[in-house]
């Protein structure tokens, strides 16, 4: 940024909204799916691959909120209903995504625990930010990619959430 003023350049807005950090998540999470697709069997698109990619983007997600858990737990009590009754959730909340993506990773392993896991975080998470935005038309900063982030709370978040609960009842039914 101080280099780029030096050369009377623009400067981009610190304090701007930006996608830059799910993007980077997705994109890497879905490579790294294709990938291990491509080195399990040979072919780089399966079923395995919407599997592997939901759970590794889970997992990247778990590791940015765990980074700053403090910081991401006062962003999130701003939205999630669970966390706003009851602090201490936004703590286990992420340990909850990791847990459950790396399960989901080792191909539904611990079914027992990984599906309710996944389904009440997801669940919870998705009603959290629909009331939220759509309903309550706040407008906030997601705590999905850690506490520090500028992405704005809405289709990013929900998505996020929904995946979580259909990849659950995917592991379930499947």
């Amino acid at each position: 940024m101080i280099l780029r003023q030096h050369f009377h350049k623009p400067v981009s807005n610190p304090n701007a909204t930006s996608y830059q950090p799910v993007t980077a998540v997705f994109a890497t999470a879905l490579a790294m799916a294709l990938a291990a697709t491509w080195a399990s069997t040979g072919i780089v698109t399966t079923v395995r691959s919407l599997e592997w990619f939901i759970a590794f983007s889970m997992c990247i997600l778990a590791i940015l909120k765990l980074r700053d858990l403090e910081t991401f737990s006062n962003m999130f009590l701003g939205y999630d209903l669970l966390a706003q009754r009851y602090a201490r959730y936004a703590y286990v909340y992420p340990f909850g995504e990791a847990i459950s993506g790396v399960l989901m990773v080792a191909g539904g392993a611990l079914k027992r625990l990984a599906i309710p896991v996944a389904f009440v975080i997801g669940t919870i998470g998705a009603a959290s930010v629909f009331k939220a935005v759509y309903i309550d038309k706040r407008e906030l900063k997601c705590a999905c990619v850690g506490g520090d982030s500028k992405v704005p709370l809405g289709f990013i978040s929900l998505t996020e959430n929904l995946m979580m609960v259909a990849m659950s009842v995917w592991m379930a039914v499947r």
